[in-house]
């Protein structure tokens, strides 16, 4: 398995140490994310202390959920953890945090189809807030800016366990790896539009910009 969100919830593996099963891989799960997503955020809006969080019901998502509460916490931010599953509480969702004046917005779901994108985005920018995204087609498509596993180290690294397995070695003894290399990608189109000014700090970190020619 390459990229897989988290392969506990979903019942793929025993535990990342020891699979347990017929299945290794490389999973989406670490540590870094929520902090490195989080930090981004302060540092496009010092003072931030209001977030919303916008996830799906998924495995996993209570875990999720604490993981970004726990660390929001610890940076003084409130975040308002706002499930939606269908397009109707996707709305709600949008109404809610605009009543209780978030200033940014964290999307933690996993992978979206089009027409889901497409109206995330369309409400984020309805809403004027800043957002950080869990994939890169997201600012690709007209979203603010994401931070998320290099996808392509993912699969260059996976050769490594295909090697492994067709030489012998049995899935259930090898761990479930982390991801390892990360990128930024910001929309620099959309932040204008925004009305919002990237810090040099982190269109430094920046993998990617995405701006128009005119």
């Amino acid at each position: 398995m390459v990229g897989v969100d988290d392969p506990v919830s979903l019942g793929v593996v025993e535990s990342l140490e020891q699979p347990g099963g017929n299945a290794t891989g490389l999973s989406l799960t670490s540590p870094e994310v929520t902090t490195e997503r989080l930090g981004l955020l302060q540092e496009l809006i010092p003072g931030m202390h209001r977030l919303a969080v916008i996830v799906r019901d998924e495995p996993g998502v209570d875990q999720k959920l604490q993981d970004i509460r726990s660390d929001a916490q610890r940076k003084g931010i409130e975040a308002l953890m706002l499930e939606a599953t269908t397009a109707k509480a996707l709305e709600l969702a949008f109404t809610r945090l605009r009543a209780d004046r978030c200033q940014a917005i964290y999307v933690a779901s996993g992978p979206l189809g089009p027409v889901k994108r497409a109206r995330i985005i369309a409400l984020a920018a309805d809403s004027r807030l800043p957002v950080i995204y869990p994939f890169r087609i997201f600012p690709i498509e007209g979203g603010l800016m994401s931070f998320a596993a290099d996808y392509v180290d993912l699969f260059q690294r996976a050769a490594g366990f295909v090697d492994r397995i067709l030489k012998g070695a049995n899935p259930s003894a090898i761990p479930v790896e982390p991801p390892r290399k990360f990128g930024l990608t910001i929309n620099l189109d959309i932040a204008r539009a925004l009305g919002l000014t990237i810090p040099p700090t982190i269109l430094a970190r920046a993998d990617e910009v995405i701006e128009s020619d005119d």
